[in-house]
């Protein structure tokens, strides 16, 4: 306790090394940070969010939104400023974060929208709402799975030289296991994957409780036959600190990132299971663009339009990330998927 990443009190969101002065002052980002999201990059993620939120809350009848996994609380400012200016300002903004230093990041950057902000530890039993998960689903825990010489292993942690003064003492350990990829892979290579029970989870919980509102969760990843693409056999686990990128999760443990990307296919279809239907899956670029990201950007100043085109650039985050929508109760079009939309790559 106290020792895990997001347990601990280490700076951990914050600007990119670099970004202009004015940007890194918005964004309230500690200098020695290890990684950055969209809305530390630019306030016109926020923004160009906003118009989606706002159709999604006159669409779907209600007036709330819940935010799970806040960081900063960036992303929940600039919503809050825009759909104020929109004259659309929800009844409650209710924020689900399980790391105490973040919370309290969050509370010190929305005192003024107290108490229209809350805080909650966990789902209420019936929910009508628009739900946010940005950069959510990468961080929850996923199981590893490996095929060695044709016989699949989960791949699992063991303690080696405890007590000689090792500095990093695990060591991966491997078993026969009949779990499998939701995806059969070609060939009889060495492969190691991810499975995501604890992502498929929370999106099953999500459509329990929903009972009229949508969700929208934005982050890296892949549909299912290029999640599990032959060719991708080291899988896609990632460790971020200070701002540099590692594969190496047993190393300085509890003081870098572990994430690992999402498999869209395997939340689209849990979503399913759960009575939730896919309102839409596309790139972050596409997304963005159709909720008016470009005429955002051309009334901004040019350091502010310099990093809103990191978000759509396809070399930047424009086409790894993925935007998928989930709802309950009556079908509509979400402005965010009017051009563009994949669900059919699903």
């Amino acid at each position: 306790p106290g020792m895990g990443y997001y347990a601990n009190d280490l700076p951990k969101f914050g600007a990119l090394p670099g970004a202009s002065p004015a940007l890194a002052s918005a964004s309230a980002a500690p200098a020695n940070s290890d990684f950055v999201t969209a809305p530390e990059m630019t306030p016109l993620f926020g923004y160009a969010l906003a118009r989606q939120v706002a159709q999604a809350l006159h669409a779907t009848d209600t007036d709330e939104v819940w935010e799970f996994g806040a960081g900063t609380g960036a992303l929940a400012q600039h919503l809050l400023a825009a759909l104020t200016e929109m004259g659309v300002t929800p009844v409650r903004y209710t924020i689900v974060e399980v790391s105490t230093s973040l919370r309290e990041r969050q509370r010190a950057r929305l005192a003024a929208w107290v108490p229209q902000v809350q805080w909650a530890s966990a789902l209420p039993q019936a929910l009508h709402a628009v739900v946010l998960g940005n950069e959510l689903l990468d961080a929850m825990p996923v199981q590893l799975l490996v095929r060695k010489g044709g016989v699949w292993h989960e791949r699992g942690v063991a303690l080696e030289g405890v007590g000689d003064g090792a500095a990093d003492p695990f060591v991966w350990s491997d078993r026969p296991t009949t779990l499998r990829p939701s995806a059969d892979i070609d060939g009889e290579h060495d492969y190691l994957t991810e499975i995501h029970p604890r992502g498929e989870a929370f999106v099953r919980t999500l459509g329990e409780r929903l009972v009229r509102g949508a969700a929208f969760l934005l982050d890296y990843g892949f549909p299912q036959d290029e999640y599990y693409h032959p060719q991708r056999h080291m899988g896609t686990v990632m460790c971020h600190r200070a701002h540099q990128s590692d594969i190496d999760p047993l190393a300085d443990v509890g003081f870098k990132d572990i994430t690992a990307h999402v498999n869209f296919t395997g939340l689209a279809l849990a979503a399913q299971d759960a009575g939730l239907e896919v309102l839409g899956y596309t790139n972050q670029a596409h997304f963005l663009m159709n909720c008016g990201l470009v005429d955002l950007m051309q009334e901004a100043a040019l350091p502010v339009r310099v990093a809103a085109q990191k978000l759509i650039l396809e070399h930047e985050m424009g086409e790894l990330f993925k935007v998928i929508a989930l709802g309950k109760g009556p079908l509509w079009q979400p402005l965010g998927f009017a051009q563009g939309d994949k669900t059919h790559r699903l």
